[in-house]
């Protein structure tokens, strides 16, 4: 299945299900109003999104509409819990020299992890905003894994089973701020912008072949102002793969947030949904999800050897940015009909008066 998020006047959107060639998409209301009470409700929702899907990729209904990846939010707008890990011991290692900082030695052994802002993320085409060109703007090619409930201490022969949906992700970053802050002993705050998302979220066997339960095993190309910067495997130089992050993430605590019978306000809008009539458990009301995801930047230790400046030079105002996966023919698996990936252009601070070109 594909998933996306219509842009509508809530902050969770409207949960879509788009076709496989990513051409026409229908509001899946009957089935659940945003993606987030999917995944709450992922085991019994998840049958009447694919047979949405399927009679969308059969003969589209006179619901569907022609989609266009502008009218789209982030898949998960918003989420409880966002972990970022760096998989890839070479990218670690190239952005540690960039700001003169060594290797861990046990980064061998144990994955590097944060929890970073989940109180909102941009679509594919929404712009990176930021204050300043100073600031160091960055991008960073990554795979996003959504999740279900996933127990504390969980096995990574286990793990693998709570991955619901992937995504692919633009992990801004303002490198100039980056240095300061982890001087401090207390991670990132200032230096991550707005996390950016493809157009949709995808289930594992959208990949095929590609995906094996732990890994991807795809190039993710990324072009700079339609200007190739590089096409790293995602398979190549994974240190952990998705089911050893996930354990590790959930070596001391549950990985889902529980909590009251968070209904989102969309609830009340039957325009866009109908409510679910069965009746619900407190089990089944509490709301819960996770996104461990992989960072992956623009090289590997296939693509030669580079100078870590030689991945910034793309950080000025107004240039753009996209990242994709295509499958063995070449069609596009997570992006819409302008081959457009994750990211908008940077926009400059708003008192200068530029108004650079939107990502599309």
């Amino acid at each position: 299945m594909k998933l996306g998020t219509l842009k509508n006047d809530t902050r969770d959107g409207a949960l879509v299900v788009v076709s496989k060639n990513l051409k026409h998409a229908v509001v899946a209301y009957e089935a659940a109003p945003t993606l987030q009470s999917a995944l709450d409700d992922w085991g019994y929702i998840a049958a009447q999104l694919k047979q949405l899907y399927d009679d969308l990729n059969r003969a589209p209904g006179p619901r569907a509409f022609e989609l266009d990846p502008r009218q789209l939010a982030a898949p998960l707008p918003r989420a409880y819990q966002w972990l970022d890990a760096s998989a890839y011991l070479p990218h670690v290692e190239l952005v540690r020299k960039a700001r003169g900082a060594a290797m861990p030695a046990e980064l061998g052994k144990n994955p590097l992890m944060y929890q970073g802002d989940s109180d909102y993320f941009i679509g594919p085409c929404d712009p990176i905003e930021a204050a300043g060109e100073d600031w160091g703007i960055d991008l960073e090619a990554e795979i996003a894994v959504f999740l279900g409930d996933v127990p504390m201490g969980v096995n990574p022969d286990r793990a693998g089973d709570h991955i619901r949906l992937l995504a692919l992700v633009n992990d801004v970053s303002f490198r100039e701020l980056i240095p300061a802050e982890l001087a401090k002993g207390f991670g990132f705050l200032h230096g991550k912008g707005a996390t950016a998302f493809s157009p949709v979220a995808v289930t594992p066997d959208e990949l095929g072949d590609a995906w094996d339960g732990k890994e991807v095993r795809l190039p993710v190309t990324v072009h700079v102002n339609d200007r190739r910067l590089g096409a790293p495997d995602c398979g190549t130089d994974m240190q952990f793969d998705f089911p050893h992050l996930i354990a590790h993430a959930a070596r001391t605590r549950h990985r889902a947030r529980f909590g009251n019978d968070l209904e989102p306000r969309s609830r009340d809008r039957t325009r866009l949904h109908r409510r679910d009539p069965r009746p619900r458990s407190a089990a089944e009301r509490q709301s819960r999800d996770a996104i461990p995801q992989v960072r992956r930047s623009g090289e590997n230790r296939n693509a030669g050897s580079r100078r870590p400046d030689d991945f910034r030079r793309h950080r000025a105002p107004g240039r753009r940015a996209r990242a994709v996966t295509l499958d063995g023919s070449g069609a596009s698996i997570i992006l819409g009909k302008y081959g457009v990936g994750v990211g908008a252009c940077v926009r400059g601070p708003a008192s200068s008066g530029e108004n650079w070109p939107r990502f599309w």
